[in-house]
């Protein structure tokens, strides 16, 4: 298989990640006018509670994603604001980014598919998002990947008129 299509765990705050947050960040800006607020830690993205994937080529890290639970009282506490509206045992993606070189060669789609058999065998009974409208080409890979609008929105930006949330049920038996 292509190494650019085989996405690897990683962390949050290994340095490689936190490259790309920052250029996903500076994405949001030039797109919304700002960087999105949501709060995300290291320990949302391991397992047991999620996990997060990158895949590189030669060159170095070229895409990330991941997902996170909000289930209520893992950490001792709820998730505030940007868990409101999702059900028990939902999965959460984000931080979904390609670098632009690589953009055209189905680096989204192999993490989306890893993100999707990980929170599946994980046991996690559906997959929710939040993008934009002013992010075309996310919208376009989720609903080709059989995402839904979901409503009521939930999260941060659920009130904002940009914001667009999508929701995919997972087959949990048989995940592999």
């Amino acid at each position: 298989m292509d190494e650019l299509l085989t996405p690897r765990t990683a962390r949050l705050d290994d340095p490689h990640v936190v490259e790309m947050i920052d250029e996903v960040q500076q994405e949001y800006v030039r797109r919304y006018g700002g960087p999105d607020s949501t709060p995300l830690r290291v320990e949302e993205f391991l397992p047991p509670v999620g996990l997060l994937f990158v895949v590189g080529d030669a060159e170095g890290a070229v895409g990330m994603g991941g997902w996170r639970g909000h289930d209520v009282g893992w950490r001792g506490h709820d998730d505030g604001p940007e868990a409101a509206g999702l059900l028990p045992g939902d999965a959460e993606i984000k931080r979904m980014y390609v670098r632009p070189r690589a953009r055209g060669r189905g680096v989204a789609r192999a993490l989306l598919r890893a993100i999707e058999h990980s929170a599946a065998a994980a046991g996690r009974g559906r997959l929710v998002l939040e993008t934009g409208l002013r992010q075309p080409e996310a919208i376009g890979l989720y609903t080709s990947s059989g995402y839904r609008p979901l409503v009521p929105k939930f999260g941060l930006y659920r009130h904002e008129e940009q914001s667009v949330c999508m929701v995919k049920n997972l087959e949990t038996s048989g995940a592999s």
